[in-house]
C-alpha cells in the first residue's frame, strides 16, 4: 500500500484521537459533545433502531436517484438536440440551484404530504442538476472529427446519438451521478426534518429534542457510510460500463 493512501486514514485517526482526548480531559458532558468511543458504542448498541430508519432513508434516496435519472436524461438530450431549448432552460436550472433547499422542502411537504413521495422528490431535486449538466457537457464535448465522419456516412440524429454521442457522454454521466449520490442524503434528510415518521433525519430531530446527541452523531455516521457506499457503487459501475475508456487511456 502506498504511503499516499495511508495519509487520509492517519489524519482521521489523529482527529478522532484528539476529539476523544479533549472530551475526556475537559470532562465534556455527553449531551454537548460525546466522545467518538461513545458514538461508536451507541452506533452498535442501537443498530436495530438505526438500521430501521436508515432503510427508510436509503429507499428515499434510491427512488430519488431513479426519478432524477429518468428526468435528467431526456432533458439533457432535448437541450442538446435543440440549442434554443438549452438557452431557455439553462437560466431556470441555475436559478433552481440558487434556491435554498430548506425553502423548497416545506412546500413539497404541503403539496405532496408527509409520506415518502415528498422525500423522493426532494432527493431528486438535489441530484437532478449535476446529472443534467454533466451529461449535456458530455454530449457537447464529442470530438468534432467523429461527428463529421458520421455525417459523411449518412447517419441520422438518433443513429449518431446511439452510436456516438451517448457512449461518448457516459463518463460524464457517471461523474454527475457520483456527485449526485454523494449529496442525495441532504435532500432526503431535510425532507425528513420538515415532516416524517421514519428516517434518519426524523431520528436525528427526535434524538436532539431528548438531548441524545450521541444518537444524533450515530445517525450522521450511518448517513456518511450510506453516502460513501453509494459513491463507491456508482464509481465501480461507471468503471465497468466505460471500461473501453479506461483501456484506451
Amino acid at each position: 500500500m502506498k504511503f499516499g493512501r495511508l495519509v487520509p486514514l492517519v489524519l482521521i485517526i489523529l482527529f478522532l484521537t484528539g476529539w476523544e482526548a479533549i472530551c475526556r480531559y475537559f470532562a465534556v458532558p455527553d449531551f454537548i459533545l460525546p466522545p467518538p468511543s461513545g458514538i461508536a458504542r451507541i452506533a452498535v448498541e442501537s443498530a436495530p433502531l438505526l438500521l430501521y430508519h436508515a432503510g427508510a432513508t436509503l429507499l428515499e434516496i434510491l427512488l430519488g436517484i431513479a426519478l432524477s435519472v429518468a428526468v435528467a436524461v431526456p432533458v439533457s438530450v432535448a437541450m442538446f438536440a435543440h440549442p434554443t431549448l438549452e438557452r431557455s432552460l439553462t437560466p431556470l436550472l441555475v436559478a433552481s440551484q440558487a434556491v435554498p433547499v430548506f425553502a423548497v422542502a416545506p412546500l413539497l411537504v404541503v403539496w405532496l404530504g408527509y409520506g415518502i413521495v415528498s422525500k423522493i422528490v426532494m432527493a431528486a431535486v438535489i441530484i437532478f442538476f449535476p446529472i443534467t449538466v454533466s451529461l449535456l457537457e458530455g454530449f457537447k464535448g464529442c470530438d468534432r472529427e467523429y461527428r463529421i465522419l458520421f455525417r459523411l456516412m449518412g447517419a441520422g440524429f438518433w443513429q449518431t446519438f446511439r452510436l456516438l454521442w451517448w457512449p461518448w457522454a457516459l463518463p460524464n454521466f457517471f461523474t454527475g451521478l457520483k456527485v449526485g449520490v454523494s449529496v442525495a442524503t441532504i435532500g432526503a434528510v431535510i425532507g425528513e426534518w420538515v415532516g416524517a415518521q421514519r428516517g434518519l433525519g426524523y431520528l436525528m430531530i427526535q434524538s436532539n429534542a431528548r438531548l441524545r446527541v450521541d444518537l444524533v452523531f450515530a445517525a450522521i455516521l450511518y448517513l456518511s457510510a450510506m453516502g460513501l457506499g453509494l459513491w463507491v457503487i456508482v464509481d465501480a459501475l461507471g468503471k465497468r460500463v466505460v471500461a473501453w475508456k479506461n483501456q484506451k487511456e
